[in-house]
């Protein structure tokens, strides 16, 4: 972040400076909303949630080096403090503010699968040739975006900013900060719809963005995708995706098992060969985005496809783990139908015996049960061979397996009975796919398997 003094903040925000008159002058170089993040020159923003109120973090965000606090009442401060309404709302202003003073091409990432995959690659691509900022860990949120934007600093030449949403009025609020150069869109499915309705709601909850784009602005839409095909975001748009009328696609696609895919990616300027070291044929879509983003800010095909070989999965996305005689596909971060139903067929197409390990994906409305059950038969309709389901909701992902005609469907109570399983279900040299919603806290599972 760019040196801002407490003066200077506190005016931004519309706040009210209590402290030291003669430490006004003092600069804020970062904003965190963690004490034990806080360091020299830190802003520590007191945000009060359901099970913690920041403001009795203060004296240790000070000990950490937090120049100053952001705080909803008068305190008790070793440090100065800007006294605010609301400290989430002072967090937004700064960070709008701040934007405002960036001269430097800010990308937009949104859809309801594959946003971190899409700016991990558009990162790792523009990175060939820039110096970027991307959003880290899950910081794509109403906090996490405007510690992500206050982190750019003066050496930073473009930013990739991961924008998630779960109801209206959420993206405007985050796209009021962000306001993006670029937009990748990267599909409407079905996620968050007990909030969200259905995949038009979706779709206009995510679209809010585009009010908050300037008029030379690009869209960069996954147009595979139906929903996406047809709409008109006001702007400038390119479309990819695998279909022949796609500005970018994706042709001669091949996939090279866990060891990651090729393809040639197509160009109204041309094609050129690219590999890409992740799992799975579905993340050439991820690819075409950063390469739609690279060209529009001045890369060329050498450097687009260099950087998709720099591109590796984050976390538990994906994730290729060998344990002993078994190989783990870590994708248990998150799941709706699009991407579990995009897992399933990538392990179909690997050789040898396919285990699937599904939970609960939540947030689904009134459909929840209908969709379960059709990942369920998708998964015997791809012939997997074993699929261990957990979860309320998942006993119909089970039943749908059964009745599809599917070989090995069990379905488990719980988590705990499920692990118990692993050593009687898991054979030397399976590949088990792990996937569930977050929150079913799957990464047991998987630390299970690994130790088995």
């Amino acid at each position: 972040m760019k040196p801002i003094t407490l003066e200077k903040t506190a005016e931004i925000i519309g706040g009210q400076y209590r402290g030291d008159p003669e430490r006004r002058g003092d600069v804020v170089t970062g904003a965190v909303i963690d004490s034990r993040a806080a360091g020299p020159g830190s802003l520590f923003a007191c945000i009060k949630g359901d099970r913690t109120d920041g403001h009795g973090y203060i004296a240790a965000a000070a000990a950490n080096g937090a120049v100053c606090c952001l705080c909803e009442r008068e305190v008790d401060s070793p440090v100065p403090y800007t006294l605010v309404g609301s400290t989430r709302q002072a967090l937004h202003d700064l960070a709008a503010w701040y934007r405002s003073t960036l001269d430097i091409p800010v990308v937009g990432v949104t859809g309801s699968v594959g946003k971190t995959t899409a700016k991990e690659m558009t990162a790792a691509v523009l990175s060939r040739r820039y110096s970027v900022l991307k959003t880290e860990a899950n910081l794509n949120n109403e906090l996490g975006v405007p510690l992500t934007l206050l982190s750019i600093d003066e050496g930073h030449q473009a930013a990739v900013v991961e924008m998630g949403i779960s109801d209206f009025g959420e993206m405007s609020r985050l796209a009021a900060m962000v306001r993006p150069d670029v937009l990748i869109f990267t599909c409407v499915g079905y996620c968050h719809l007990e909030n969200l309705g259905d995949l038009n709601g979706v779709l206009r909850a995510k679209g809010e963005v585009f009010a908050y784009m300037k008029k030379d602005g690009l869209a960069v839409l996954f147009s595979d995708d139906e929903p996406l095909r047809s709409f008109d975001p006001g702007i400038r748009k390119i479309s990819y995706g695998f279909g022949p009328d796609n500005d970018f696609r994706a042709e001669n696609v091949v996939s090279r098992g866990l060891e990651g895919i090729g393809c040639d990616i197509v160009t109204p300027a041309g094609r050129f060969a690219v590999t890409i070291p992740a799992f799975g044929t579905h993340i050439a879509a991820a690819a075409l985005a950063a390469a739609a983003v690279g060209r529009e800010l001045g890369l060329t095909d050498g450097e687009i496809a260099a950087g998709l070989t720099d591109y590796r999965p984050v976390g538990s996305r994906a994730n290729v783990v060998k344990s002993g005689d078994i190989t783990i596909i870590d994708d248990c971060y998150n799941a709706n139908p699009n991407s579990v139903s995009a897992s399933l067929r990538s392990v179909a197409a690997l050789e040898g015996r396919r285990v699937a390990v599904l939970g609960d994906m939540l947030e689904l409305g009134e459909n929840e049960t209908a969709l379960h059950r059709a990942v369920g038969a998708l998964a015997a309709e791809l012939d997997i061979d074993m699929l261990l389901c957990c979860g309320e909701l998942s006993r119909s992902t089970a039943e749908g397996y059964r009745s599809a005609g599917g070989r090995d469907g069990r379905w488990y109570g719980s988590k705990d009975e499920l692990i118990a399983s692993l050593g009687d279900t898991v054979r030397d040299g399976d590949t088990v796919l792990v996937k569930a919603s977050h929150s079913m806290g799957f990464d047991a599972v998987v630390s299970a398997l690994r130790k088995s």
